[in-house]
């Protein structure tokens, strides 16, 4: 009986250690995903610089956007059940309100680096493009290769904070450089004598020809200096990329994508 009751008495000593390991034990907590967020609050934040047609426009008098990528905003909000909210940022702060999570995705032209893709996620591509110049169609000739644009006298026009400057400071060392903060003006610069090429996204130097017919012509579009996607930029949450990524998928295959497309690009 003896050797019964310290049989009982060393279990009790066990099972009393054992105890407080047990209550410290505790579920894992489950993490929610932005994408539930996104659609428990009901709205889909979309960061634009609303200066950058065809992909975004802000106009000031309305406070509304359009553009491009303003109509698949829309169509991917459709696709979450939520509304979309814009927030308006711009080229230079596009990457601190991105870190500052002032909104879900960035759109409106947004192209993919490696320094962005360190801050987030990129969708799937929908544009697949790179540099080129855009001039008054009389020097069209002029700037065919970067050699001759790269020349003392030359006036390169750059606005500020995003690829269009870093892919001129990185090739041009002997032309000019001007600096121009209105994008949406940019253009006319170029048209009126007060600069003589800009180089930017093959996108926007077709759609900018087509603003101002005979007087600037994109110089060779379908073959840029170099290679550039773009695409959504997202805060970092595997769900939401994989949300998007499938929405993209299924708007490219049943033509929506296509039609969106083609009333701004075609």
């Amino acid at each position: 009986m003896q050797r019964i009751l310290s049989c009982l008495a060393a279990a009790l000593v066990l099972l009393a250690g054992a105890a407080p390991a047990q209550e410290s034990r505790q579920e894992p907590r489950q993490e929610i995903s932005r994408l539930d967020e996104i659609i428990k609050r009901g709205t889909l934040r979309v960061g634009m610089t609303g200066d950058y047609l065809p992909f975004s426009a802000f106009d000031s008098a309305s406070g509304k956007f359009r553009g491009f990528d303003v109509d698949m905003a829309e169509a991917l909000g459709k696709a979450l059940g939520v509304k979309v909210d814009y927030v308006k940022t711009t080229w230079p702060y596009l990457t601190k309100d991105f870190e500052a999570d002032n909104f879900d995705v960035a759109m409106g032209g947004v192209s993919i680096t490696l320094d962005r893709q360190k801050k987030g996620f990129f969708s799937t591509p929908v544009m697949r493009e790179g540099k080129t110049p855009i001039a008054r169609c009389a020097d069209a000739d002029k700037f065919q290769t970067l050699e001759t644009i790269d020349q003392p006298g030359v006036r390169v026009i750059v606005n500020p904070g995003g690829t269009n400057e870093r892919f001129a400071r990185a090739h041009i060392k002997n032309a000019d450089i001007k600096v121009y903060g209105d994008n949406v003006t940019i253009f006319d610069e170029i048209a009126k004598g007060d600069a003589d090429l800009m180089m930017t996204d093959a996108s926007e130097t077709r759609y900018q020809q087509k603003l101002h017919p005979g007087v600037l012509c994109a110089i060779h579009p379908d073959k840029p200096f170099d290679f550039a996607e773009k695409a959504y930029w997202l805060q970092r949450d595997e769900a939401l990329k994989a949300f998007v990524d499938q929405w993209l998928h299924i708007a490219m295959a049943d033509g929506s994508f296509k039609r969106i497309y083609a009333a701004w690009f075609e």
